[in-house]
Formats: C-alpha cells, structure tokens, sequence
C-alpha cells in the first residue's frame, strides 16, 4: 500500500475536477488515491508505529472518502486536508482502542535474524531512534501530527496550515512550542531511564 505515488506540479486533470468525478466515476477516485496514498499512509505510519495497522487504516481511509467523495464540499483547501482530516479521526479511535486493550509487541530482535557488521553502532542508532519516537508519542496528537507533517511529508508551514485549519503564523508558534515540549519529554525520558 505505500508504493502509491503523487503526482507532483504537473497534474493533467485538476485535483477539484477530479474529487467533483470521483463521485460516480471510479477512475477519477482511483487517479485520487494514486497522488495521495503514500503520503497517507505514511503519516498513519508515523502516528501508529506498525506497518499492519498504517496499512489497515490507510485502506479505511480511502473506503470512506470514497464513500462521502459524493458530499465533499470545496472550502479552498486541498483535497488533501479532508484525508488528512479522515486518517486523523481514525488514528485518534485506534489510539483509543489500544489504550483500552493494550498489545505486547514482540521485539525487533526477535523477529530480525540477520546480524550486522556494527552491532554496536546499530544498536546505538535503535535507542537513540527509540528514544525520540518515544517522546514523539507522548506529545499530544496535534503536535504529533505537525511533526508528521513537517519531517515526514516535508510540507512548508503554509501548507500545514492548510491541513490543520490554522494559519502560516500560528503553525511557526506551534512547531516552535513542539519543539521545545519534545525537547522536554526527551529529557524526562532520560531523567526516567536512569533512576
């Protein structure tokens, strides 16, 4: 599923033309999922940590556009905004559901078998990537889904705005604040790991 790709720039048929066929046309939705699934798929991906459920949710995230496309309504922001919109409620119910039926996961060790040339060093790259996903995690989703955004899709600060209803200057504030609050966490974690 996350080999979809986006178009970019050069766009034959425009992204509101194609949403207004989308509607009765299942070519046209199919030409919107192409452009968009990667890019869903890997926030879900970021949000979830487990590549089934980015997959899982991804697949209920198209099924539902596809059935409310009809009732979309352009308000000048991209379509993309709406997916986002869909993939965000989603992982917010996902994140609900886990907190009531926690899951063990099997470790990463276990599951790899093949060794590396620099054990040490990957291990090393594993904690420190542990670590700051970890204090990802604990943020709250907004401020997880601007980091998602801007590291992971590489959206300008105009273009988040865009996805999450904010302004150019009140998504500077927050990554600023975001900032500093993983700084925090990443802190704690330490403080945490070493009593």
């Amino acid at each position: 599923m996350a080999r979809g790709s986006k178009s970019q720039g050069s766009d034959p048929i425009d992204e509101m033309e194609l949403v207004r066929r989308a509607a009765e046309d299942p070519a046209a939705f199919g030409e919107l999922y192409a452009r968009h699934v990667r890019q869903i798929y890997n926030y879900i991906y970021y949000r979830t940590g487990n590549h089934q459920d980015a997959e899982d949710l991804t697949a209920r995230v198209f099924m539902r556009a596809l059935r409310h496309v009809p009732t979309f309504e352009d308000k000048g922001v991209p379509f993309t905004a709406w997916l986002y919109r869909i993939a965000h409620n989603l992982v917010a119910n996902w994140h609900r559901d886990r907190s009531r039926r926690p899951v063990v996961p099997l470790e990463k060790s276990v599951l790899s078998g093949g060794a590396s040339e620099h054990p040490e060093l990957e291990a090393i790259a594993h904690e420190e990537q542990d670590l700051l996903l970890a204090a990802i995690r604990r943020l709250p989703p907004e401020r997880q889904e601007l980091l998602i955004l801007k590291f992971v899709e590489r959206m300008s600060n105009a273009e988040i705005g865009k996805v999450m209803g904010r302004t150019e200057g009140a998504i500077k504030s927050l990554y600023h604040r975001t900032l500093n609050a993983l700084r925090d966490e990443v802190r704690a974690i330490e403080r945490e790991a070493k009593r």
